[in-house]
């Protein structure tokens, strides 16, 4: 068959679940997610970024070219993770966007992204009010990323039904992407006969036409489901080669063939996070295919553009590609889990609790957003562009052009709150709240904690509370581990902690104000404040600071002012307070009190004093912020380490000659001697690199400092500071890539490390080389062959520097 008539395309899922603490809207540590920070940041690093740079190896295993995968598949990224991405790694979420302008000239003027429903909610199992908004949401989003709109969605799980097909034709969308199993039956358009293709019969080389209640049709692909699952669960990424055979392999040789897509669609977390390297095994696949003129590669939208859809396609509702019992996963103990034996008898009735929750509060958000507009629902539609963009004057547009333009702060306030409160209400059905296994795991606790947002919100709102009620729904929520009781404990021990209001943000202020100097005006995570009057005093070892600051949630605009007074009785032992400013009298009063008793040294006098001003408000390290709380902690711990720094050291250069010559004889060190001597040469190694102008000499020999011991590197921090340290030095080098003592400097940082066996990780580098060499060496080339002797040097610098980072150009 002509290999114009053949057509692939790769499909990946790219999504996380938003995992932000719903009342900083950031995502605190997760310490399971070591060295990163976080989940996010982890798989950005190990997952999103390569494949915006995926690179194609030689024979040689040498670098010869680099990529955007994006550019060149079909690809869906989750809204709220592309919110995280923007404000944390945006040089990715740019890539990400420039992929899609690129694919658009490679396609036919259709882009390579797809729209995604906005957090990632199975949508037959929401209300249509639900499903309406995660809809325009989605879109509205990849809209205003993309600066187009999506001709494709993506369904979270691929849990589809008519309904929700019906809605996404509604709003425009052309064409989703199913699993196999998800079709029932097909027939040639026109014709009356249905052929049976359940059981995963269905082929996945044409696109089918669905017929919608409402009258609509929608094109939905099939795609492959065997080769899928080789993707997934076998070891088809080893080989790009191989990846490229094997989809080759599912094309009909057949004479009568028409046009045919072979497609596939997977997490887009296996090109790389899954699976290491696997996006250069991706690259190649398309690489190959494309270079061989086996076929032609594409994405959905230009293939639907070309052949419309000649078969028609009835579904089998409720189901979806990751759950065999259709969506039974989400709300039932169907038997699909992770591999863990435990039982999943909890998913029940926690969609039992969450459904009372959203309904108990749709009556809430009616009759008080009811005051203001006609249409509730069709406001929270409009929410999205707040979200999108929450500079203070489109919030004011905002609220001028979709509720009132005459609203008093208080109303604006009560507004937003009711906003907030549905916002919240929708990311406690993320999907993976009940994917996993345990009620106690981190997704699901992150989807209790929405729900207690939304819970703390209603009661802002209208002063009525629901948490009582909604805790003896999830006293029937059980759980595999015993020592957990229920839902309503995990809930007690793991969501009601993070709860805050603006006192407690008040109060971190106050307390991190001992570390941390803060301008006059500060942000603290989706808070705003302003510094009234501020004092810090010390005597000796001691410190106090008092004073008064305004709040304002920049999402609700809710505010207050908040006086405080806060004493540090050394290291972490940290006490105050925070309340509702009552007066600059009566403030002034208190803060002359504990002052004067403070400075007389009279420390339970101030702590007594602090007490009384504050009764009940009181607070510590244990109320601040998780990042906060560590960045103190380690900030006390400074001293310490340095003191046992100092004792290490001693002992290290005091038993040298002994030790030397114990390593000499190969005789073990004792294990006090050999943690010492390990603690020390990773130390000095660290401080060689993390310097302005590293000494190569120095760094050599601390190298065979650590070789000659029978000790390992600290991997993980060395890893990082040399990275840091050679990227650094990268850079600097994309703005003066003649500076030739700079090539020789990174290049021979990299040879001197090499024995040490680091993974240092040089992606970054390699990529500001390559960029370097697409822009100069094909310029420099012919200068050296006219007798430049400059060029000539450049060049030699360049392929020596190449040598190293194992790349190569012609």
């Amino acid at each position: 068959m002509r290999s114009d008539r053949r057509f692939v395309c790769i499909h990946g899922h790219f999504y996380q679940p938003p995992r932000e603490n719903p009342w900083l809207e950031d995502i605190e540590t997760q310490d399971s997610a070591y060295p990163y920070h976080d989940w996010n940041e982890r798989i950005t690093a190990e997952c999103y970024a390569p494949n915006t740079a995926s690179r194609i190896l030689d024979t040689d295993l040498k670098i010869i070219d680099i990529i955007n995968n994006y550019s060149r598949m079909s690809f869906n990224f989750g809204p709220t993770l592309l919110s995280w991405m923007k404000v944390h790694s945006p040089q990715i979420h740019e890539a990400i966007i420039e992929a899609d302008r690129m694919s658009r000239t490679r396609f036919s003027g259709h882009g390579s992204a797809v729209a995604q429903v906005y957090n990632h909610m199975i949508m037959p199992l929401a209300n249509g009010r639900d499903r309406k908004t995660q809809v325009i949401w989605g879109i509205r989003d990849f809209q205003s990323r993309f600066g187009r709109s999506p001709e494709g969605m993506w369904l979270a799980e691929t849990a589809a039904d008519l309904l929700t097909l019906d809605i996404l034709a509604e709003n425009g969308i052309k064409y989703t992407v199913l699993a196999p199993r998800q079709a029932k039956r097909v027939r040639l358009i026109g014709t009356e006969e249905w052929r049976d293709v359940s059981g995963e019969k269905v082929d996945t080389k044409s696109v089918y036409s669905c017929q919608l209640p409402s009258g609509r049709k929608i094109a939905l692909f099939f795609y492959d489901g065997a080769i899928a699952r080789d993707i997934a669960f076998g070891n088809l990424l080893t080989s790009g080669e191989n990846y490229a055979k094997r989809i080759m392999s599912a094309f009909s040789d057949a004479d009568n063939a028409g046009p045919q897509i072979v497609h596939i669609a997977t997490d887009g977390e296996t090109y790389g996070h899954h699976y290491k390297l696997a996006d250069m095994s991706l690259a190649y696949c398309l690489y190959d295919i494309e270079a061989k003129g086996q076929a032609r590669i594409t994405v959905y939208g230009e293939y639907l553009g070309k052949f419309p859809p000649r078969h028609e396609v009835e579904i089998f509702e409720n189901t979806s590609w990751s759950c065999e019992h259709g969506i039974e996963r989400w709300r039932s103990d169907c038997g699909c889990n992770t591999g863990v034996n435990w039982k999943q008898f909890w998913r029940a009735p926690l969609r039992e609790a969450m459904d009372w929750l959203r309904d108990e509060l749709v009556p809430v958000y009616e009759k008080e957003l009811g005051f203001y507009v006609n249409d509730p629902w069709k406001v929270r539609d409009a929410y999205i562009d707040v979200i999108l963009d929450r500079r203070e004057e489109n919030v004011e547009k905002f609220l001028r052009e979709k509720v009132d333009p005459e609203l008093s702060a208080e109303e604006k306030n009560r507004i937003l709150t009711l906003l907030e409160m549905q916002r919240h209400a929708m990311l406690m059905y993320t999907s993976c709240g009940w994917f996993f296994d345990e009620v106690s795991g981190l997704e699901t606790t992150q989807v209790m904690s929405y729900a207690a947002r939304a819970l703390h919100l209603a009661e802002k709102a209208t002063g009525v509370s629901f948490e009582n009620a909604f805790q003896g729904k999830l006293v029937k929520v059980p759980t595999n581990i015993p020592d957990f009781q229920n839902g309503a404990h995990i809930y007690e021990i793991f969501v009601k902690p993070a709860r805050l209001d603006l006192y407690r943000v008040g109060a971190h202020y106050a307390i991190s104000s001992l570390f941390t100097e803060y301008p006059e005006k500060f942000q603290i995570y989706c808070y705003g404040g302003v510094n009234r009057a501020y004092e810090q005093v010390e005597t000796g070892l001691l410190s106090l600071a008092t004073g008064r600051i305004q709040i304002r949630s920049n999402l609700t605009w809710n505010q207050k002012e908040i006086s405080f007074a806060v004493i540090n009785l050394g290291g972490y032992n940290i006490s105050g307070g925070a309340r509702d400013f009552i007066g600059e009298e009566a403030f002034t009063r208190m803060r002359g009190q504990i002052k004067e008793a403070f400075l007389k040294s009279d420390i339970p006098g101030t702590i007594r004093l602090i007490d009384r001003h504050f009764r009940s408000q009181e607070y510590s390290i244990w109320s601040m912020f998780r990042d906060e709380q560590r960045k103190i902690l380690n900030i006390v711990m400074a001293t310490t380490l340095e003191n046992v720094e100092a004792v290490f050291r001693q002992i290290y250069e005091t038993n040298y000659p002994v030790m030397n010559m114990m390593s000499a004889l190969r005789a073990p060190l004792p294990k006090a001697l050999s943690t010492t001597v390990e603690f020390i040469v990773n130390r000095d190694l660290r401080d060689i690199l993390e310097k302005s102008d590293i000494p190569v000499s120095a760094l050599r020999k601390q190298v065979d400092e650590i070789r000659k011991w029978p000790i390992e590197p600290d991997r993980n921090s060395l890893n990082l500071i040399a990275r840091n340290s050679i990227t650094g030095r990268a850079k600097r080098l994309a703005e003066d890539p003649f500076d030739l003592s700079l090539w020789e400097k990174i290049e021979e940082i990299i040879r001197t490390l090499e024995p040490l066996h680091l993974d240092i990780g040089l992606w970054e580098t390699q990529n500001i080389y390559f960029r370097i060499g697409t822009k100069m060496y094909a310029g420099m080339q012919k200068k050296a062959e006219a007798g430049d002797a400059r060029a000539q040097s450049w060049l030699e610098r360049f392929q020596r520097l190449g040598d190293e980072l194992k790349m190569k150009f012609k």
